[in-house]
C-alpha cells in the first residue's frame, strides 16, 4: 500500500547530537554483559575474548586445552608435545570460580505456607484417615485421598525434621489427654 502523498518528510542531520557519545553508548549495549560477576570486573574491553580468558587461566575452547592424544605404533618411542603454557595474569578469577564452585547447592524449592497448613490440619484432625480427610469441609480442592497423602509424603520428604517434630507433639498431646 502506497504513503499518502506529502507525509514523508527529509531526513536533517542532527548537529546537536554528540557523535562520540552516541557511537560509545552503542558499542557498550551491543558487547553482551557478562553474568558471572567474578570474570566482568576482571574483563579488559580493549582486548579480545580469547586473550581475556588465556589471562584468567580460562579455555575459549576445550577441545584446543585439553588436546586428545593420539595413539602411537610404535611402542618405544613416545612424543610429548609440551606445549608453552600461557601465562595467566588473573588467576584470582579462577580461584574464585573454583570457590564459588565448591560450595554447597542451597535448596531452592520450598512448599507454600498454604500446604504446610492444610497438611498440619488434616493430620491433626484425622490421623492417617485418607478417606475422612478427603470428606473434610477444609478440603477445598477437592483433593482424593490418594492427592492428599502424597501432598502429606511431599511434606514429610521436604521438611523430616519438622515433621518429626509435629508427630512427636501429636503423641505428646496424645498422652496428656488420655
Amino acid at each position: 500500500m502506497p504513503k499518502a502523498k506529502g507525509k514523508t518528510r527529509r531526513q536533517k542531520f542532527g548537529y546537536n547530537v554528540n557523535r562520540k557519545r552516541l557511537n560509545r553508548n552503542a558499542r557498550r549495549k551491543a558487547a553482551p554483559r557478562i553474568e558471572c560477576t567474578h570474570i566482568r570486573h576482571a574483563w579488559d574491553h580493549a582486548k579480545s575474548v580469547r586473550q581475556n580468558l588465556a589471562e584468567m587461566g580460562l579455555a575459549m575452547d576445550p577441545n584446543k586445552a585439553v588436546p586428545l592424544r593420539k595413539r602411537k605404533v610404535k611402542a618405544m618411542e613416545v612424543d610429548v608435545e609440551e606445549r608453552p603454557k600461557e601465562l595467566v595474569r588473573k588467576p584470582y578469577v579462577l580461584n574464585d570460580l573454583e570457590a564459588e564452585a565448591s560450595l554447597p547447592e542451597k535448596k531452592g524449592n520450598t512448599l507454600s505456607r498454604d500446604l504446610i497448613d492444610y497438611v498440619h490440619y488434616m493430620v491433626e484432625n484425622h490421623g492417617e484417615d485418607y478417606k475422612a480427610m478427603a470428606r473434610d469441609e477444609k478440603n477445598y480442592y477437592q483433593d482424593t485421598p490418594k492427592q492428599i497423602r502424597n501432598k502429606i509424603n511431599v511434606y514429610k520428604r521436604f521438611y523430616p525434621a519438622e515433621w518429626q517434630a509435629f508427630v512427636d507433639s501429636l503423641q505428646k498431646n496424645k498422652m496428656e489427654v488420655e
